[in-house]
């Protein structure tokens, strides 16, 4: 089995950033008339991670790391529950903070995680297939292509599963509607930057995977 150097960090960073998401999704913040999540100026790494890991590795190697990613937020967000009920000791003065930060119904916590799975399995699908059709041409057209599938999944997903009952049905719209689009501006900003770490990873790794041969089941967890 080939080892690879850099595929444990691009591991690492891509479940950092999502538990730190998952963490700092509630902090709302506005600029101008738009209102939304602190986490739509990081989380979209989650999606830039995927894509390298499906360009470079291939998609049994990203399909693998996304449930790595979705295993460690389950385990996180159930611990952040757990510790919650956990009596407060009679000098700790912040729990109800601490409970209003960490704390989220169940719904959330479900919603984000079908998102997370199906916006990074439908993102990494389309990407190897393009690789594919396009004969490894075009990366730019690749990667936000399949960012707006995945962000656009991940959000509808999210935001329907979660807060359906909670926001009026504008609101739901429009947060929709401003959050997939920041999300694929992030994703086009970041275009060169994609490029230059997929270009030094192929040679550094002397791989550049087409996943002609792939066996494309989601649910496969071995690579």
């Amino acid at each position: 089995m080939k080892v690879y150097k850099y595929l444990s960090l691009i591991t690492t960073l891509y479940i950092t950033f999502q538990l730190i998401s998952d963490v700092t999704a509630g902090k709302i913040v506005q600029f101008g008339v738009l209102t939304f999540s602190a986490s739509i100026f990081y989380f979209p790494f989650t999606y830039i991670f995927s894509d390298i890991l499906t360009e470079v590795y291939g998609y049994a190697k990203a399909r693998r790391v996304l449930w790595q990613v979705l295993l460690a937020s389950v385990i996180a967000g159930f611990i952040y529950q757990i510790v919650i009920l956990l009596p407060p000791a009679n000098s700790f003065d912040a729990n109800d903070a601490y409970t209003r930060v960490l704390g989220s119904v169940p719904r959330i916590l479900v919603g984000g995680w079908i998102a997370v799975w199906i916006g990074g399995i439908l993102n990494d699908y389309l990407l190897a297939k393009m690789k594919v059709w396009s004969n490894g041409k075009h990366l730019w057209l690749r990667t936000i292509s399949s960012t707006i599938v995945g962000e656009g999944a991940n959000t509808v997903l999210f935001y329907t599963i979660a807060l359906s009952t909670v926001l009026p049905n504008n609101l739901l719209f429009s947060s929709i509607l401003s959050g997939w689009l920041l999300k694929v501006v992030i994703e086009v900003i970041f275009t060169p930057l994609t490029y230059y770490v997929v270009a030094k990873l192929k040679k550094a790794e002397s791989e550049d995977y087409y996943d002609r041969d792939t066996d494309f089941n989601p649910f496969i967890i071995k690579s």
